[in-house]
């Protein structure tokens, strides 16, 4: 079943300035924003869109706890879907119990009313924990705002799909070509398909950047295009600036590959690898790490020397 594009809705202004600073990793500026608009009328939908975006900055700042009070006192879905993912993200909770709120993710969406933030919510989480790409797809590929259209090339992106994500940018293009989501998606592409598009990509960066101010996002997304052009000297410099908007496991992950890249010591490197491992065990970079280690030793010892 395929969408189309004059089903694809466009969001309301009255919410314009608040969705996009949360898109664009503003979340102190999109939480501003929703306490500065509280006492605007709108309507109880619009109302309820405010609540979530302001519990989606709050997540997005690693205030998990704050997260999942709000969500225990409220019967809304979205809200709801917000508490689940809190509690995923949250350090405290455990393998055994991140396995059982996907469960309850998957519950949710699959009831036919379900909202469509719980649906956003619910991709992003399968995507987070790596090996539910197709349950990820399934929640959003047929929504009809632009977040789902996003989300959908990221999603077509990870399975190697690089044709359904250029068609999924040409139907967000024919609904808005400017709309900050559509620029964040010709981005992605651009640096997916390699330096031939990097450049572009950190052109649309350079753009959005000037246009919105940096945020820890902005700047990761902005190296990952730089090194794809093979500017790795612009591209430390980027994250340096987002260390300086604070700690974020991206930023150092993008660090250790740009150090790589760069041909650094690991007296450089090791350090910026034990801080991530330390920090955020439960990463997909870490698993990996740690898989490939672990494979490593025990080759190893097929060929140890013995006295």
């Amino acid at each position: 079943q395929r969408r189309n594009q004059s089903t694809v809705t466009m969001e309301p202004d009255e919410l314009y300035t608040l969705r996009a600073q949360y898109w664009l990793g503003h979340y102190n500026l999109c939480l501003e924003e929703a306490k500065s608009i509280a006492r605007r009328p709108m309507s109880s939908q619009l109302k309820v869109e405010r609540e979530e975006f302001a519990l989606r900055s709050l997540l997005g700042l690693k205030k998990y706890e704050k997260v999942i009070s709000e969500a225990d006192s409220s019967l809304e879905p979205g809200i709801k879907a917000l508490g689940l993912r809190a509690k995923y993200d949250s350090p405290s909770t455990s393998e055994a119990s991140k396995l059982s709120i996907l469960s309850e993710l998957q519950a949710v969406v699959s009831d036919p009313s379900v909202s469509a933030t719980a649906q956003l919510v619910a991709a992003q989480t399968f995507l987070s924990h790596g090996e539910m790409t197709k349950e990820a797809l399934q929640c959003v590929h047929l929504g009809t705002s632009m977040e789902h259209l996003a989300i959908t090339v990221q999603i077509y992106l990870r399975m190697d799909r690089l044709d359904l994500a250029k068609q999924t940018l040409e139907t967000m293009k024919q609904a808005d070509e400017e709309a900050v989501l559509t620029q964040l998606a010709s981005v992605y592409i651009h640096v997916y398909s390699g330096r031939s598009g990097a450049l572009d990509a950190v052109h649309l960066m350079s753009s959005l950047s000037e246009q919105y101010g940096a945020s820890t996002m902005l700047l990761n997304l902005m190296a990952v295009a730089q090194m794809t052009a093979g500017q790795y000297a612009e591209a430390e410099n980027s994250l340096n600036d987002a260390v300086a908007e604070g700690e974020d496991v991206d930023t150092l992950v993008n660090m250790i590959v740009c150090y790589q890249q760069q041909g650094k010591t690991m007296s450089v490197i090791a350090p910026v690898i034990e801080k991530v491992k330390a920090a955020y065990p439960s990463h997909p970079f870490v698993q990996g790490l740690l898989r490939v280690e672990g494979a490593f030793e025990r080759e190893s010892l097929k060929y140890k020397v013995t006295a």
